[in-house]
């Protein structure tokens, strides 16, 4: 069984294909202690806050994040805001941000902006990064990250995404503890595609993903490097994972229980 203090929450990627308010149910019954909220402003409305907050409530857990804030060229988009706004609604703790905008000043400006209202609401505003946005790298987020000088701003760590941009479990070792509002956590072969391969590094993060212990990612060696108190959501985004496990309880109860499987032999 994983540490006591260590929450586990089934990322909302893991059933991508289900609204929010079935992951949030799948979650409850196969046990996880948190889920992930993806929210799709394109269909989101007032009714669907209602029902996935009456869904939690009644499941009795907690988001761990609500997700994704896409930040592109040009000014800040007021639905990003929009977003914040609901995941305060939900009772979450996080917003994950990642970047398209090539522009560093102007990213840093624009997650500044996010950050300040977060800290309004409750909210950290966790920066992601990978080879697939504009912030490619650990330096690179924690660069943006401490330069907004703000508690709620928050530096996301996905494995997979540390090990194929090339950082190690010491580089997330090195990161000031209180920058971590969480983690998303999951395996994959030791060696993927290359950083030359946008396709192959979406394709991989997409659709590639392995449970943890099945790969040859750095994971104890990580887990070790971030506080043992700290949440995990666990990121599991794989294709053959939905093929052979089509029912969303299901798919959820196996994730849960690959995860803890691992994390007793690493404990």
């Amino acid at each position: 069984m994983p540490p006591p203090t260590r929450r586990l929450a089934l990322a909302s990627r893991v059933l991508p294909e289900f609204a929010p308010e079935v992951i949030v149910e799948a979650a409850a019954r196969a046990g996880w202690d948190a889920v992930g909220v993806w929210v799709d402003l394109r269909e989101w409305t007032a009714a669907t806050t209602r029902r996935v907050r009456a869904c939690l409530a009644a499941s009795g857990l907690a988001p761990v994040d609500v997700e994704v804030v896409r930040l592109k060229p040009g000014p800040l988009d007021p639905r990003h805001l929009q977003l914040l706004e609901i995941g305060a609604e939900l009772g979450a703790p996080n917003v994950l941000v990642v970047s398209s905008d090539p522009d560093a000043g102007a990213t840093t400006a624009k997650y500044a902006a996010l950050c300040e209202r977060g800290r309004v609401l409750g909210l950290r505003v966790a920066l992601e990064f990978g080879l697939f946005t504009e912030v490619r790298t650990l330096d690179a987020a924690l660069a943006i990250v401490l330069a907004t000088r703000d508690p709620a701003a928050a530096l996301l760590v996905d494995s997979l995404h540390l090990v194929r941009s090339g950082g190690t479990p010491a580089d997330a070792a090195r990161v000031p503890r209180q920058l971590y509002a969480y983690a998303q956590l999951c395996d994959a072969p030791a060696r993927g595609p290359g950083a030359d391969d946008p396709a192959g590094i979406l394709a991989e993060a997409l659709d590639g993903r392995l449970q943890c212990g099945e790969g040859g990612l750095p994971l104890a060696e990580l887990l070790q490097a971030l506080p043992r108190d700290l949440p995990l959501s666990i990121e599991m985004r794989s294709r053959a994972l939905r093929d052979a496990w089509p029912e969303p309880v299901e798919r959820a109860r196996v994730t849960l229980e690959a995860t803890r499987r691992y994390l007793a032999r690493t404990a």
